[in-house]
Parts: structure tokens; C-alpha cells; sequence
């Protein structure tokens, strides 16, 4: 079976749709070694990353980069299934026209939300809904304000236009439950992400805090408002105003502007904050090592929460927003503050610097539902049933 892959985004770049199309393209061809009997699934990623990646070489699949409209087309038409990451609009647009069998595999809000954040930008805060609710002035006031009126007056039959086709596909795949109840499209099935295992962290980081050291804790993203940031930043101004001892590490990279703001926040309250910038995969076992509790405040934007499930396969203590995608993604296996609430946040953090044992407790509570929940061979297994689905009797080898 002839499958194309499709995703804008692609290794050099790091991000989470990137992990998860390397991780499908890697687990279909580790399935084809593992199962001799059964038909190959034989994977092509498009995408229009043109940046080599110093691994390409090493890949059981093909790629192809930034391929021109006509190229892109041909290799639709060669493909028995098309899986988009994303809802892309040309390779949508080629799909429903060619007749093509294809399912979308959504990894943000495009179909429900012009920004694709679900992010209300004004306030700024977790958007209420106003595009599924018809309040299409909203979602120009709130676009306005990212790329100015024009763009966003563009933006909003976009999204329409993406809705319309996505409900054309097979088969519509969601990482989360909660996502599929904001983008309400037909045909819906979840997967969750299935990761890769990681060495645990909790016996060296209970260590540490048996030791006396002061906790560590660390955030881990792009430098971006959705991300939440600024709330982190606050609950650190008040624990260090109680004259709580302990320190923020900050991993990721972002716009300078936003970066020289964020430092110049942390430099008033006084607290131990140190930026990281962006550090690659190779190092980041080692930076991760000493940190007590990851902390993810995010106000919008993640349909899974890669990062917490990340570091909670790692063994490590996660404190998250009470978004809906990040508490399906943490079940009981982390401490949860309400959205935006800076107090709330410095009242988990507190819990951590107070009683350092919980540490390993709710880590290893985390690890061992990372394992159960994201395991990768499920993931890929669930995918293949979708594909056999959407294919008919001619997959039933696969």
C-alpha cells in the first residue's frame, strides 16, 4: 500500500507535528520489518520544509521536499491513501478533486478557529467559541490584532472553506477527545499520541531534593502568548515576594522582542529565571535531569500537550493548566491550577517546594500512565485500522 504522508511542517524544524509524522513514518516502516506476512506500507512524507535534515539519509522512507503544484498532485495520484497532518488547503483541494482517499489528522483549530489557536487574542485568553457560534466580527477583532484587519478579513472564508473539505475526508483523527468536541466534524475517530520510551528521571531528581537543593523548575516551549508565560512569570514574582527558595529554567526559543520582554519580567521579580534558548534533543536529557516539576501554563493552542506527555513518560512531577486537551493528556498522573490563574499556580509550585517527596510520587504516577496511555505500537496499530477502514476489502492484508 502506497501512502503519502503530507505535512507543511518537517524536521530541521522542531515541533509536535513533526515528532508525530516521524514517529508514524518510522513505526509503519518498523511494522513492514516485524510482519513479513502481511502487505508493506510502503511511506512518502511530502512536505514543504526545504531544509535538509541531517537524518534524511538515514530514513526507511522517502522524502520530498517543497514539491512544486504539479509534483504534489502526481504523487497524490500515485498514492492508494493520502494522510494530511494538518488541514492543509492545497493538498485538500487536490484530494477532493482527484478522488482521492485521503484522512486529515488534525494538530491545531483550523477548521474551528481563523487563528487556529483557539486563542482569543484581546483578552488574551482561551477563545468561548465565536466562530462555531457565527460571531465572525469577533474573530476579526481578535485576528486584527496579529495580522491586521485585512489578512484576517481572509482568514475567516478560509476556515470555511478548510470545515467544508475536512468533512469530505474518510476519516477526521484527533489527538484528544476534547478536541474533536471544539471542531465537530463528520467522522471523527481519537488517537492519542504514542511516544517513544525515555530513561525515568524521578530517582536523580528525588535525589536532589532529599539533598536539600533547591527545586528547579522548568518550562519548556516556544516563547509564544498562547504558551502562557507570563503566567509562570507572575506565579514566580509571588513565591519570590514570600521568599520562597528555588529556581525557573526556561527551554525554547521565540521572537527577540518577546524574548527581551519576557527576560526583562523575570529581572523584576528578582527570581533565580535563567533562558536556555532552544536546546536540541541530544542535550536536553542532561538540562532536564536536576529539574523538580515541568511547568506547562498554557492558555490555548494545544490539542495534545506533547510536552507534558513527554516528560511525564520521563518520570517527571508535570504541572498543567486546566485546559481540556492537557487534563485528558495528564489524567491523575499531575498537578492541575486553573487556566490563567498566576495564584493558583504558585500554590502547585509551593506544594512542590514544601513537600520535595511529591516529586517521585506523582512521577512515577505519571510515568506509568504515560506507558499505558501513549504507547507507540498502539498508535501506530490504530492508524492502520483507520486506513483499512477507509480502503475496503483490497486492505485487509495490511
Amino acid at each position: 500500500m502506497k501512502l503519502l504522508i503530507y505535512t507543511n511542517f518537517y524536521y530541521p524544524l522542531p515541533g509536535g507535528t513533526q515528532t508525530v509524522v516521524l514517529e508514524l513514518a518510522r513505526g509503519f516502516s518498523k511494522r513492514n520489518a516485524a510482519r513479513p506476512g502481511t502487505e508493506p506500507i510502503e511511506v512518502t512524507i511530502a512536505t514543504q520544509e526545504g531544509r535538509v535534515w541531517s537524518e534524511d539519509g538515514a530514513q526507511p522512507y522517502r522524502i520530498v521536499r517543497a514539491p512544486s503544484a504539479s509534483e504534489l498532485r502526481r504523487l497524490i495520484r500515485e498514492a492508494d491513501l493520502v494522510h494530511l497532518a494538518g488541514p492543509a488547503l492545497g493538498p485538500l483541494v487536490y484530494c477532493v478533486l482527484g478522488r482521492k482517499k485521503f484522512v486529515v489528522e488534525h494538530h491545531a483549530f483550523l477548521v474551528s478557529c481563523p487563528n487556529g489557536q483557539y486563542f482569543y487574542e484581546p483578552q488574551p485568553s482561551l477563545c468561548s467559541g465565536h466562530y462555531m457560534a457565527g460571531n465572525y466580527r469577533e474573530c476579526v477583532r481578535c485576528n486584527s490584532h496579529v495580522v491586521g484587519t485585512k489578512k484576517a478579513l481572509v482568514q475567516l472564508p478560509l476556515t470555511g472553506i478548510r470545515r467544508w473539505l475536512c468533512n469530505r475526508a474518510a476519516m477526521n483523527i484527533m489527538p484528544t477527545e476534547w478536541l474533536g468536541t471544539l471542531l465537530k466534524l463528520d467522522r471523527m475517530a481519537t488517537i492519542h499520541h504514542g511516544l517513544t520510551d525515555a530513561p525515568s528521571f524521578a530517582a536523580s531528581s528525588t535525589s536532589a531534593a532529599a539533598a536539600g537543593s533547591t527545586p528547579v523548575f522548568a518550562f519548556q516551549g516556544r516563547l509564544v502568548p498562547t504558551k502562557g508565560i507570563r503566567v509562570l512569570l507572575d506565579a514566580v514574582d509571588k513565591l519570590q515576594k514570600e521568599g520562597r527558595k528555588f529556581a525557573v529554567r526556561i527551554i525554547g526559543g521565540g521572537d527577540k522582542a518577546e524574548l527581551e520582554s519576557l527576560k526583562a519580567d523575570a529581572a523584576r521579580s528578582g527570581a533565580n529565571v535563567e533562558f536556555l534558548g532552544h536546546v536540541p534533543d541530544e542535550q536536553l536529557s542532561a538540562v532536564l535531569a536536576s529539574v523538580s516539576a515541568m511547568v506547562m501554563p498554557s492558555l490555548a493552542g494545544e490539542v495534545f500537550g506533547m510536552v507534558a506527555a513527554e516528560n511525564m513518560l520521563r518520570g517527571k512531577l508535570v504541572i498543567v493548566s486546566d485546559l481540556g486537551s492537557l487534563k485528558e493528556v495528564v489524567g491523575d498522573g499531575a498537578l492541575v491550577f486553573r487556566n490563567g490563574d498566576s495564584a493558583d499556580l504558585a500554590d502547585k509550585m509551593k506544594r512542590v517546594i514544601d513537600d520535595p517527596s511529591i516529586v517521585a510520587t506523582i512521577g512515577e504516577r505519571a510515568r506509568t500512565r504515560a506507558l499505558s496511555a501513549f504507547d507507540l505500537d498502539t498508535m501506530i496499530e490504530r492508524h492502520v485500522d483507520i486506513y483499512r477502514s477507509v480502503l475496503g476489502p483490497g486492505a485487509s492484508k495490511l
